[in-house]
């Protein structure tokens, strides 16, 4: 998905869609919604608009979007429960996400033709599995041992 699809996608799957959202940001529905269409060339996005729908909806699918595009990953890192428990929930998370990579690789592969919207495929499922696997090593770190300082 591209950051402008991803921007449609939040505004109007905020809790009380576009109208209720337009609202906590002080803004007039119909130019939210002129902000959210991509094929709307007068009421234009801003970055200003992304931070403050971002803020306001706790998704980050523009972020996600725009860094997948570009060819980064990008994983929030959250303060994890330092925990057995936490660590095999990632390690579970994890497995079922290179399942999904290797689903869709099998997908590519199965007709003897590889193609673009494939490769896309791939990628993103890729990327997804990417993001459990670096909140992994955030929780480990927040269980290990800290040295002591003499």
């Amino acid at each position: 998905m591209n950051a402008k699809d991803a921007f449609h996608q939040t505004v109007h799957n905020a809790p009380g869609g576009c109208v209720a959202l337009a609202a906590r940001m002080d803004m007039s529905p119909t130019i939210l919604r002129n902000k959210a269409n991509p094929n709307n060339n007068v009421n234009v996005v801003t970055i200003d608009d992304i931070e403050r729908v971002m803020s306001l909806t706790g998704d980050y699918s523009v972020l996600y979007a725009l860094a997948e595009a570009h060819g980064f990953v990008l994983t929030k890192l959250e303060e994890q429960p330092a925990s057995d428990m936490g660590v095999l929930e990632n390690v579970t998370d994890i497995w079922q996400r290179l399942g999904d990579v290797a689903n869709e690789v099998h997908k590519t592969l199965e007709d003897g033709r590889v193609e673009p919207h494939e490769v896309a495929a791939v990628r993103r499922s890729v990327f997804r599995a990417f993001r459990p696997m670096m909140q992994l090593i955030e929780r480990l770190d927040g269980m290990s041992e800290k040295p002591v300082s003499k």
